[in-house]
């Protein structure tokens, strides 16, 4: 059973910014290049490109989980783990949700290199909240 309340594909996703490359029935996966843009000084992944990846996909997933035109979605709290480091290649963020609430959503977030090895986790905390006459 899709968890989805909007449906989309990863091609309308994708003209957000970060490529996303699948929607399953209850996970958003994109993927993101390790290069000068997301390096830190030391040629590394860096870490908030990490994490701006994550809140990302979590953020679009509460998106995709609710009537649009009565909530948004605005981030409330982000944590992540790094327990990689990388210098190259492609990273894949995978979002699930932990809980799927009227009032808040909580999504797991893993990041993976393309060996399929764990560079990151995230927890990221949404809050579902009811548009106001002005934001619609």
């Amino acid at each position: 059973m899709s968890i989805w309340r909007v449906s989309s594909t990863p091609e309308e996703l994708t003209a957000r910014g970060i490529r996303f490359t699948e929607v399953g029935p209850d996970f958003l996966r994109a993927s993101m290049p390790v290069n000068e843009r997301t390096q830190q000084p030391f040629g590394l992944l860096h870490g908030g490109a990490s994490v701006s990846l994550a809140e990302t996909v979590g953020s679009i997933a509460s998106m995709l989980c609710v009537d649009p035109g009565r909530y948004l979605c605005v981030g409330q709290e982000i944590n992540a783990n790094h327990l990689r480091g990388m210098s190259s290649g492609t990273v894949i963020a995978t979002a699930r949700p932990f809980h799927l609430g009227g009032r808040s959503h909580v999504w797991h977030i893993e990041i993976r290199d393309e060996s399929e090895r764990l560079v990151c986790v995230s927890r990221l905390t949404m809050a579902i909240v009811e548009r106001r006459q002005k934001d619609q």
